[in-house]
């Protein structure tokens, strides 16, 4: 799975996402311009221990991206979608688009990829979620979908042990 981050705004918000990949072996790719350094503490301090860990892949603008991955099934996360994420089939290989947190992905793009834009449900009076909450939502249903390959689906207590 790959998560792409449209011009995202706060570095808290790539840092918790940035974390989520780390523990679910998904890519992250974000699409400039960045609204902040990728050295800031606030990244480090949300992504944790985890950053160096991270599968992060940088470029310049969408058109570049577009062409690092010719035909790749990318999924785009607005509010705009007439459809939610839950209607669709994600493969263990698509990539999932979200926008950047003040103005989600530009109309722009979302006219030329009317298919491939889903939603979460909300209540008509809420704008959007916070973005990373967001990732994670639709992130967990598509690895839900291609069974959670490759990750732990059980624990154990540190201490105790289960009865």
């Amino acid at each position: 799975m790959h998560i792409v981050l449209h011009q995202p705004e706060i570095p808290a918000n790539t840092g918790n996402i940035g974390r989520t990949c780390v523990a679910t072996g998904a890519s992250l790719h974000l699409i400039e311009p960045l609204g902040f350094r990728l050295n800031e503490k606030e990244i480090k301090r949300a992504g944790m221990d985890y950053w160096q860990h991270l599968d992060v892949t940088r470029y310049v603008n969408f058109k570049e991206f577009q062409e690092r991955h010719p035909g790749a099934k990318v999924w785009m996360a607005t509010t705009k979608a007439r459809r939610a994420y839950t209607e669709v089939s994600f493969g263990p290989d698509d990539y999932i688009m979200f926008g950047k947190e003040s103005a989600g992905i530009p109309e722009e793009i979302l006219v030329d990829h009317e298919e491939d834009c889903i939603r979460i449900p909300m209540l008509p009076t809420i704008r959007s979620l916070n973005l990373s909450n967001a990732v994670a939502i639709v992130l967990y249903e598509a690895l839900r979908q291609n069974g959670f390959q490759e990750l732990q689906k059980t624990g154990e207590l540190h201490h105790l042990q289960w009865k």
